[in-house]
């Protein structure tokens, strides 16, 4: 199985991720994030092609491709079920991730944490991250990409503890009759 939790930077994705992965038997996190540090790092701007010349790795084109094929990997290897937090709203790579997920396994869920814009201010203030920066901006971006039936199952945090977001997944996952066979 694998669950990916989206949402803007700041939605609780990544707490939600981890708290599910001391719940969920045999399951494991992997974030494309890390993916995206590499790449970074790896290809230099002067390197880049122009339409990758952006502040975002996802434009990257090598991103999605990797994501798909190190989750293909780590799955393969390892055998356990990945839960995949990551702030994906552009439809293209969202598309290629989402399908490529699928082919490694059919069983794969998409949750898309969303949040009112203030809470997301909120959030974003709390963690030490600076009004107007790049994840305010982010955040404004996802607001209304979200928005749309690709994104799938829409869980809104505002009023909900991470233990409650863990909930609802779990009790979707169950719902399903899924291979999940109760807590750790």
């Amino acid at each position: 199985m694998i669950v990916m939790i989206n949402g803007a930077f700041g939605s609780g994705k990544t707490s939600a991720a981890h708290k599910l992965n001391s719940l969920m038997p045999n399951s494991m996190i992997f974030d494309p994030e890390e993916v995206g540090y590499m790449l970074r790092n790896v290809i230099v701007d002067d390197v880049k092609l122009e339409h990758e010349k952006t502040d975002d790795f996802q434009d990257l084109e090598l991103w999605k491709v990797l994501t798909v094929q190190v989750a293909r990997e780590i799955k393969q290897k390892y055998g356990k079920h990945l839960i995949v937090p990551m702030t994906i709203y552009k439809i293209e790579p969202f598309e290629y991730i989402h399908r490529g997920l699928r082919e490694i396994d059919s069983e794969l869920f998409h949750f898309t944490l969303m949040t009112s814009m203030d809470t997301l201010h909120e959030r974003l203030l709390k963690r030490g991250d600076t009004p107007g920066g790049w994840t305010f901006r982010q955040g404004e971006k996802c607001a209304e990409a979200f928005h749309g039936s690709r994104f799938e199952e829409y869980v809104m945090t505002d009023s909900l503890t991470t233990g409650d977001v863990v909930d609802h997944i779990l009790s979707r996952l169950i719902n399903e009759n899924t291979v999940y066979k109760g807590a750790k």
